[in-house]
């Protein structure tokens, strides 16, 4: 290997700065939206964009990472970032904020190469617990990068967008002058281009497909929850929670997971495996979907959304852990391709699924409101839950 243990904390830093930059977007962005005239119809496209582009890009950055090395695909896919955050806060018109929301989906797949990264400097067996770095910067992210967000809204709606681009500009500066290479030249992929088919191919069995599968089922399932989750506690009887109270809720969600992935996971793994755990979060995922309509109070909500991060938690990491471990070195950049490609395509029908769901029964608002998108979840997630136990692990150097 090129690059040891302060390598990982080094690619940790920066996907956390990457996901800070993002989250201090998500509170403004439906806002700024509607400041050019976007109707609800509309900002629903505009979230989706980003995820489109993420599923189309997401596997050609991957593949690029392992012809030319992660360094430069993830110099440039940040500083793609920059750019697009900045015409975002410079956007005069709607069609330009769209335009900057497609640039910063395009590089936005640069979390398949960070995972491709953790891969090159972590032995096989520490692999999941790698990926745990990723899911704990996605925690740190939605902890600090919402608080932000609505910090610099104060001075204008255009300055979280200028703040989030700044941000990604001083994190490609250091990225430059501190960050090695990963992957030795003789791991690097010839250059032929690798279609899907052939990732699979490479893997040898089904042990991929099942992992992509499950991956994309659960993300499906906790799309659901998260595009609905807001609009859920607002309209509520129960607890009628406006955007500070549920920054509040996201902000323990993210804390849980960052707590978890990044420090309690890599024993888990140790002690039960990747494929327990998976099982094991996906079946606690599936519980926690199914009782949340029945969340009648805070503490209950506080127990149900405690579920869910721990769930979440031991899925998404142990999942790419094995998707890792079933190619070898030169093809890590297109596995975790593949694996971002299908959950961005799951962030684009999980939402849409739960609002329309959750309209399904917006006039309940006493007799278990939210029932119909939550387990509905909560099947889609017991369904992922049965797909896991069928996981059979391989394992590559």
């Amino acid at each position: 290997m090129t690059a040891g243990r302060s390598s990982l904390g080094l690619i940790f830093t920066t996907v956390t700065i990457d996901l800070i930059g993002f989250g201090i977007v998500i509170p403004v962005l439906p806002l700024y939206a509607e400041h050019f005239g976007a109707s609800p119809t509309v900002v629903g496209l505009l979230m989706a964009v980003y995820s489109v582009m993420q599923f189309v890009f997401a596997p050609i950055l991957g593949r690029l990472s392992d012809r030319v090395g992660r360094r430069p695909v993830l110099l440039v896919s940040i500083v793609g970032t920059s750019l697009g955050f900045l015409l975002m806060g410079l956007a005069h018109t709607l069609w330009l904020l769209f335009i900057a929301r497609m640039i910063d989906g395009i590089t936005g797949g640069n979390i398949s190469t960070a995972q491709a990264y953790i891969a090159d400097v972590t032995l096989p067996e520490e692999r999941s617990r790698g990926m745990g770095w990723i899911g704990a910067a996605f925690g740190v992210g939605f902890v600090f990068g919402p608080a932000i967000g609505g910090v610099m809204s104060h001075f204008s709606l255009a300055a979280p967008f200028l703040c989030a681009a700044g941000l990604a500009a001083a994190n490609a500066v250091a990225l430059y002058f501190l960050l090695p290479e990963s992957l030795p030249a003789e791991h690097r992929h010839p250059t032929r281009r690798a279609s899907i088919i052939q990732v699979f191919e490479e893997a040898g069995n089904w042990q991929l497909t099942t992992v992509t599968v499950t991956y994309f089922v659960a993300t499906v399932a906790f799309a659901i929850l998260t595009a609905t989750f807001a609009l859920f506690t607002h309209l509520s009887v129960h607890f009628s929670y406006d955007a500070t109270r549920n920054g509040y809720l996201f902000a323990y969600l993210g804390a849980l997971g960052a707590m978890i992935q990044g420090g309690l996971l890599g024993r888990f793994v140790r002690t039960v495996g990747d494929k327990a755990l998976a099982v094991a979060g996906t079946a606690v995922m599936a519980a926690s979907l199914f009782v949340l309509p029945m969340s009648t109070t805070l503490g209950k909500l506080l127990v149900v959304i405690t579920g869910i991060a721990i769930g979440n938690s031991l899925v998404t990491p142990t999942l790419n852990g094995i998707a890792s471990r079933s190619v070898n070195a030169a093809w890590q950049g297109r596995v975790f391709g593949v694996m971002q490609s299908g959950a961005s395509l799951a962030r684009i029908i999980g939402p849409a699924v739960g609002g329309w769901l959750l309209d399904r029964d917006v006039h309940d608002h006493t007799t278990l409101f939210g029932k119909t998108p939550y387990w509905t979840g909560a099947v889609i997630m017991l369904v992922a839950s049965c797909l896991a136990l069928t996981i059979q692990t391989r394992r590559h150097e």
